[in-house]
């Protein structure tokens, strides 16, 4: 017998309520009547049993797939997730991992946390969690790891190729928005902002003074791979360098409420000290609010690659049973008027992806001195560094985990006392190259996909027989080019297996400790503070 349905009534009337506003509003109703209509068939109807909460999470999450990546539907745990990431602070075992079909792969222990006390380090393959095998829970097997703190578990884990156990005892974790600053021997502070809490200002700040205080007589500001994160905050950071009552940034909507424009509110630490900020394509969202205020108003010097072009602003809507949606609500724009946001996601291609702004279309703007920048997405840096840079190829290597890979197999290949004595030699290169060529890396490029699509298409339509020879040539030609690419992009290819490496041995304090000595985006921001001309001549 077919089980009762009870479809959504509750949610589509607070739906109703809550989209009356919209001139659209007869067409949103008669499709949440059609589609409740629907789901009440198919679910009384089907030939087999039908599971509704499936069926619902999928039309949901293939609703919002079509809109952009950032609109999410949340379940409660992934609110109280939430939550923990702006409070920055969280119950578990202080490392970030990562779960791959049938086993957790440890991306990185944190030092001095419960899963180094442990013993577990970067590459480990957990395989079983207390009596649970990774292979048997259905779920995310992550979960498991989570805990009360003081509670202990037991781990087997894999490690090249040999079978280990321990205990680790879970403890409460601070995640710090600041892990790291020093003072540098020209007396050039370095701040590292890794995240937007809600400690980032008050943690920047508070390194800011102890520099200060320690001779520090200009700054970096290090915001290369930070994600961003709480809005406030990115206005807070940028407050910080710049006077009060200064517009940071501006959202805009087709939702009038959300139109809004953001000022700097409180007293300044110091309008004066010379500033560098670095980014690279994975400073996203918050980064590039503080970078693009900071160009835009003449007040530092951004060095490094164009940010990622995150200029979609998020806000949770409460939904029912403790749910929420996280919907995309507005775009960020500089105070010279700049779009943050690369990617548009509504004017798609004819494969359905989304497209960039083509360069010769990109806009000029001018910042406070008159100075012209350009949008496109993302901020471009005033000194544009290779080393910075996360090319199509890059970006796929670190997608299929073949730097994490290769650094796994050189940190258990190599001996490594000092971060000093790090060199990635020509020699080491090529043995990444041989690595990459042998492994099951899955780095397709956009035209392999699509060779591939066209291929099933033509076995289908009994066609592959003529065009195979031609196809196995073309493919031959893809893989020579990305070989090539290799080549290439070899600056920043090496810049990203120094990172993977070097926190291996050192954990990422050694990482930034290595920095301060041999990073060339540091390098480039010394050179630049020591060069009061140089440093005036950019802002003018």
């Amino acid at each position: 017998m077919k089980k009762r349905i009870v479809y959504p009534i509750i949610a589509v009337a607070i739906l109703l309520s809550t989209v009356s506003f919209k001139s659209d509003f007869f067409e949103i109703a008669k499709q949440i009547e059609i589609f409740t209509t629907m789901f009440k068939e198919l679910n009384m109807n089907y030939v087999d049993e039908t599971n509704p909460a499936e069926l619902m999470d999928t039309a949901i999450k293939a609703m919002l797939d079509d809109l952009d990546p950032y609109t999410k539907y949340w379940n409660e745990q992934d609110v109280e997730a939430s939550k923990i990431r702006n409070a920055g602070e969280y119950t578990g075992i202080g490392a970030s991992v990562k779960t791959i079909k049938d086993k957790i792969i440890i991306m990185e222990p944190y030092k001095d946390y419960p899963a180094d006390k442990a013993g577990l380090k970067a590459g480990d393959e957990i395989i079983q969690i207390g009596d649970i095998k990774v292979t048997d829970f259905k779920e995310d097997a992550g979960e498991l790891l989570k805990g009360a703190s003081g509670t202990k578990v037991d781990i087997t884990y894999k490690r090249q190729g040999e079978t280990k156990t321990t205990v680790l005892t879970r403890e409460e974790i601070e995640v710090d928005a600041v892990p790291f600053y020093t003072l540098l021997d020209d007396n050039a502070g370095y701040i590292v902002l890794s995240k937007f809490n809600s400690k980032a200002s008050s943690e920047t700040i508070d390194a800011l003074k102890d520099l200060k205080a320690k001779g520090a007589d200009k700054i970096i500001l290090d915001l290369r791979g930070n994600p961003g994160g709480l809005l406030s905050e990115a206005i807070n950071v940028t407050n910080i360098f710049v006077p009060k009552g200064e517009l940071i940034t501006t959202t805009k909507s087709v939702v009038k409420k959300y139109n809004k424009e953001y000022y700097t509110k409180k007293d300044p630490v110091d309008i004066e000290i010379p500033l560098v900020v670095l980014v690279n394509g994975r400073s996203a969202s918050a980064s590039e609010i503080v970078a693009g205020g900071i160009q835009d108003l003449d007040r530092g010097i951004v060095i490094g690659a164009r940010s990622f072009g995150k200029g979609l602003v998020q806000r949770p809507k409460k939904l029912t049973y403790g749910t929420q949606l996280k919907i995309t609500i507005s775009r960020y724009y500089t105070p010279s008027g700049r779009c943050i946001q690369a990617l548009d996601y509504w004017n798609r291609d004819k494969n359905n992806n989304a497209v960039r702004i083509d360069e010769k279309d990109f806009k000029a703007f001018k910042t406070k001195n008159g100075r012209t920048v350009y949008d496109g997405g993302g901020i471009q840096p005033d000194i544009a560094l290779e080393t910075s840079k996360f090319s199509k190829i890059t970006t796929a290597l670190l997608k299929s985990d073949a730097i994490f890979g290769y650094a796994t197999k050189y940190y258990y290949s190599h001996q490594l006392k000092k971060a000093e004595d790090f060199k990635f030699t020509d020699t080491d290169y090529e043995d990444f190259k041989t690595y990459v060529k042998k492994g099951d890396f899955n780095f397709e490029t956009q035209t392999e996909k699509s060779f591939k699509k066209s291929l099933e298409v033509a076995k289908k339509e009994k066609l592959d027989s003529d065009i195979s020879s031609s196809y196995d040539a073309l493919l031959a030609s893809i893989k020579k080019s990305k070989e090539k690419a290799l080549d290439t992009h070899k600056k920043e290819i090496i810049n990203q297996l120094t990172d993977e490496i070097i926190k291996r041995y050192f954990y990422k304090e050694g990482l930034y400790n290595y920095y301060v000595k041999n990073n060339p985006e540091v390098n480039k921001a010394q050179e630049i503070l020591n060069n009061k001309g140089k440093y005036q001549e950019i802002l003018k």
